[in-house]
């Protein structure tokens, strides 16, 4: 896969978030319409995140010590709820100039090659080398997420959909991104 074009065509943050005022503002499609809610909330959750999220001293030693001049390709979604609490946190951390997104619906040939269990779950964070290679990629959320949904899987009667979602936005707002960077660097080699 040419994952360069994707770097090419994607969006900064700003841009990601821009783009989603205006999804919200001015609908273009039938589905920007059905996601109006989720595109506050993801809007709302973002803009929160920035104001939050502070990154932790010992995580940039980390970060440092790697000397890592890759980027950061994200596929995302801005409706999305975990990925209102991921992105921000991974842009804010690796910086505007080393991070990217790419909308998983504008071409679908990149999430196909990132498939969560056979579907189309976003965030997926991607970690490329200076010459776009890929490194490892991460996603959709945190260890402790995917345990919350594990246990939604094991008994959505004594732990429905709605206590998950409850349990996991409470998670990402008390983490403030610590446990999402953590597990990034873990993925990142020394170079």
């Amino acid at each position: 896969m040419e994952i360069k074009k994707f770097w090419d065509n994607g969006v900064s943050y700003q841009d990601y978030l821009s783009n989603a005022a205006e999804r919200l503002e001015h609908p273009q499609t039938d589905e920007d319409k059905d996601y109006e809610e989720y595109y506050k909330l993801g809007i709302q959750r973002m803009n929160r995140m920035n104001e939050k999220f502070h990154p932790n001293e010992q995580q940039l030693e980390r970060l440092a010590q790697k000397k890592f001049d890759g980027k950061i390709l994200i596929i995302s979604e801005a409706w999305c709820g975990d990925a209102s609490q991921v992105v921000p946190v991974v842009s804010n951390f690796f910086g505007t100039e080393k991070v990217k997104i790419s909308y998983r619906d504008q071409d679908p040939s990149l999430i196909d090659d990132f498939l969560t269990n056979g579907s189309k779950s976003i965030p997926v964070v991607i970690i490329l080398d200076k010459d776009f290679n890929y490194i490892n990629h991460w996603g959709p959320r945190p260890k402790h997420g995917k345990e919350l949904l594990e246990m939604h899987k094991a008994d959505p009667e004594g732990f429905s959909k709605e206590d998950f979602y409850v349990k996991l936005q409470t998670y990402y707002a008390k983490n403030r991104g610590l446990d999402t960077i953590e597990e990034l660097l873990e993925l990142i080699p020394n170079q």
